[in-house]
């Protein structure tokens, strides 16, 4: 079965069970990422992982991927050359009509796939609103939602080393190594070290979440200890997050839109 929903032509898409089928939109970002590694991050660690995703994908799984939507909203990284962003209400409407898209070919199943943290909730709300305008059975998930394999990072790091960290350079240096200079890469402390250790509830990733841009957190618009990136660590996230992926959508394959009530009790 081939893999890339623009790969069908309009026939086939056609013959396809429709009813089944699950299209994948894969969304991520341009933007800066350190010293050390390129603009396209983002980009380059959902697009591998989606490769690796359809390479393993068995044949009774019904799944498409659309083509990667590259820009996304980034203003967090908006002082820093090089980034691309768009707002808000823009990348709304572009997810949203893409997903108008794939209902009108009366696909009823459809899951919103995000590389980059600032935008985790903009899909949030597509899928809401795509389930509301169209009754299809939409997700929205991450490729950091599905972890890392025990052990292979240290907590702190974990919590701490959100951009262009050990993780994230350890996932190029393992799909582009090309375009890593580890000369430039160090450990990149985060501010917000400092701000979970003095105050009981502030953080940037907790239950009272302080609005931040990266240079709040590290000038260099890095945080984590990038100098202990490996290819081989970067390989077992991605095979780590293709394995989760492709149990995901198992469990997706067998819920039936049907799930959905149609309409409320008392109406």
């Amino acid at each position: 079965m081939k893999r890339f929903w623009a790969d069908y032509s309009a026939p086939e898409l056609a013959a396809l069970d429709r009813d089944r089928l699950i299209a994948v939109l894969p969304v991520s970002a341009i933007e800066q990422h350190g010293p050390h590694l390129p603009l396209s991050v983002d980009t380059t660690i959902v697009e591998g992982i989606v490769q690796r995703i359809a390479g393993q994908l068995p044949d009774d799984v019904p799944a498409l991927f659309l083509p990667t939507q590259r820009i996304g909203k980034s203003n967090e990284h908006s002082r820093y050359p090089g980034t691309l962003t768009l707002s808000i209400q823009t990348l709304v409407n572009l997810w949203m009509e893409i997903g108008d898209c794939v209902a009108a070919a009366g696909v009823r199943k459809m899951v919103i796939f995000n590389s980059h943290g600032g935008q985790g909730m903009v899909g949030e709300i597509v899928a809401r609103d795509l389930r509301v305008k169209h009754d299809m059975l939409v997700v929205a998930t991450n490729t950091y939602s599905f972890g890392t394999p025990p052990g292979l990072f240290s907590a702190s790091e974990t919590q701490h080393g959100i951009h262009g960290g050990d993780k994230e350079t350890s996932v190029v240096l393992a799909l582009r190594p090309d375009l890593v200079d580890m000369t430039k890469a160090r450990n990149f402390r985060s501010s917000a070290e400092k701000l979970v250790a003095e105050t009981r509830h502030l953080s940037i990733n907790a239950r009272a979440k302080l609005a931040w841009q990266i240079q709040d957190l590290n000038p260099e618009g890095a945080c984590g200890d990038a100098s202990n990136a490996t290819a081989e660590k970067g390989h077992a996230v991605i095979d780590h997050v293709a394995t989760q992926f492709i149990e995901m959508l198992r469990d997706l394959d067998a819920t039936s839109p049907d799930w959905l009530a149609q309409r409320p009790l008392h109406v």
